[in-house]
């Protein structure tokens, strides 16, 4: 009987061993990989990664190829009160369309000269939008787009048109393209486009100036003394005619009555 026990002893341990070495082999299940996969940079945005909102000319620079309109917004000093809405904006954003130095040079030569200060300012204001639009929200925008230098479609024409992934700008005077994105978080986005905005009232004949009205010029007081004099001769001549015509008058009448005593004397 002990025999019996012994031996059944003996061929549960290999089973065992087995069954131990099964359970100590047994792989290890892999970790599963995300489904959603990061998205990555836009080949046409520049690392802004050390950029700040409040800082344009900081921003333009490291762009590169930005400096006429950099010189633009210091001399016209709209780049203060653009760094101030950036600085104290609570909701909207801004929107800057930058032309390069290259789309500048392209422009009449001596145009920039010709443009008075405010035209200047409005060129500038023309091409910033008072409002954040991500680039692929440009369909949603309602045209005529108002900028910051107004929204009057007569004078101000911006229209934007969007085609899948081509966003084109029309101002009644130049067509351009928007060709890469400079910066762009949730306060202010700048493109990068390739052509200078030119506004339709900068193109518009001006009506011609009204024409003065005629003025009377006042008499001197040579011309009152000229018309004194011409009355007091007239007077004169007046008086003497009458002294003259009285005198002839009485001497008729004496001859008649000295030819008269004549005759009755006779």
């Amino acid at each position: 009987m002990k025999l019996l026990v012994l031996f059944s002893l003996l061929l549960l341990i290999p089973f065992s061993s087995l069954y131990s070495t099964t359970l100590a082999q047994a792989p290890v299940a892999a970790p599963s990989k995300p489904i959603v996969q990061a998205l990555s940079q836009s080949p046409s945005s520049s690392d802004t990664s050390d950029s700040s909102p409040d800082d344009l000319i900081r921003i333009l620079r490291k762009a590169k190829s930005f400096n006429i309109l950099i010189r633009l917004m210091k001399t016209t000093q709209l780049i203060n009160q653009l760094d101030a809405q950036l600085i104290t904006i609570k909701s909207g954003g801004l929107t800057i369309f930058a032309p390069d130095d290259s789309s500048f040079s392209n422009l009449k030569v001596g145009f920039l000269n010709s443009l008075a200060d405010n035209q200047k300012i409005e060129l500038l204001q023309f091409h910033v939008l008072p409002t954040y639009v991500s680039s692929s929200n440009f369909d949603s925008l309602s045209n005529p787009v108002r900028t910051l230098a107004g929204d009057n479609p007569d004078r101000l024409q911006l229209n934007v048109t969007a085609y899948g992934n081509n966003v084109n700008i029309s101002t009644g005077v130049v067509n351009a393209t928007i060709t890469g994105v400079i910066y762009s978080d949730k306060v202010l986005a700048i493109y990068h486009v390739d052509k200078v905005l030119l506004p339709l009232d900068f193109f518009k004949p001006k009506p011609p100036a009204p024409a003065p009205s005629p003025s009377i010029a006042p008499k001197t007081d040579n011309d009152n003394s000229s018309a004194d004099d011409s009355l007091g001769t007239s007077k004169d001549s007046s008086g003497a005619w009458s002294l003259t015509s009285s005198l002839g008058t009485t001497l008729v009448s004496l001859g008649f009555s000295l030819v008269a005593l004549v005759i009755i004397s006779s």
